[in-house]
């Protein structure tokens, strides 16, 4: 039987998917890379963008079609989305490739009041308890490789490496950037962030946050 293709970034697609408001029309991927979660978006939202910077990448999931999916190739920072025009935006392991403040204050500045914002991402291990969980990380790698049988997949998008937070730094930016942000660490060297827009902010106080971005 043929192994199943898995890697740590795939791993943790079901946990964005579970976090997307039930009403989603529209969702963002982040740093889609070859359109993987992209494509997988289809499944909570009726229309999806993907958008990355590496031109390969683009090309890669274009190829792939998909109806309701669209692909831009750009930067975040400066493409022209309008504010809080998303109901879901999602990023897995790009935020280390920019500045953090300055993407997820872009990120959040794009989702509408009552939509969802949802980072998986990595940062550098740099506590006793960060190198202890990096132990059980290669322990559960193992699991999924040899016992499971899942075929490591290795992307052809461009690595950032080592990423320049740590997962103290990477939390207190969220904390300051996300009020109310849920901050959770996992074992296969990620964290994720949980962020909802509350329903009663206004249009221009997304505006506010994307303001120098857009």
């Amino acid at each position: 039987m043929k192994a199943k293709r898995w890697n740590h970034n795939l791993h943790y697609h079901p946990l964005i998917l579970a976090a997307a408001p039930a009403d989603c029309v529209r969702a963002l991927d982040v740093g889609c890379g070859e359109g993987v979660l992209t494509r997988e978006l289809r499944s909570v939202s009726e229309r999806v963008v993907g958008i990355d910077l590496d031109l390969p990448s683009i090309e890669v999931a274009r190829a792939q079609g998909g109806e309701g999916v669209e692909y831009v190739l750009g930067d975040l920072l400066e493409h022209s989305f309008e504010p809080a025009s998303f109901d879901f935006v999602a990023s897995v392991a790009a935020l280390h490739h920019m500045d953090a403040e300055t993407g997820l204050t872009r990120m959040a500045g794009l989702v509408r009041p009552g939509g969802s914002l949802v980072v998986v991402g990595l940062t550098r291990s740099r506590q006793l308890g960060d190198f202890a969980l990096d132990i059980a990380g290669t322990a559960a790698t193992r699991i999924h490789t040899h016992i499971l049988r899942k075929r490591h997949w290795e992307h052809s998008a461009p690595k950032v490496w080592p990423p320049p937070l740590s997962y103290v730094e990477l939390r207190r930016i969220a904390g300051r950037v996300l009020p109310g942000v849920e901050y959770r660490r996992h074992v296969l060297w990620r964290y994720s962030l949980v962020w909802t827009r509350p329903r009663g902010e206004r249009p221009s106080d997304a505006r506010r946050l994307t303001s120098g971005y857009s």
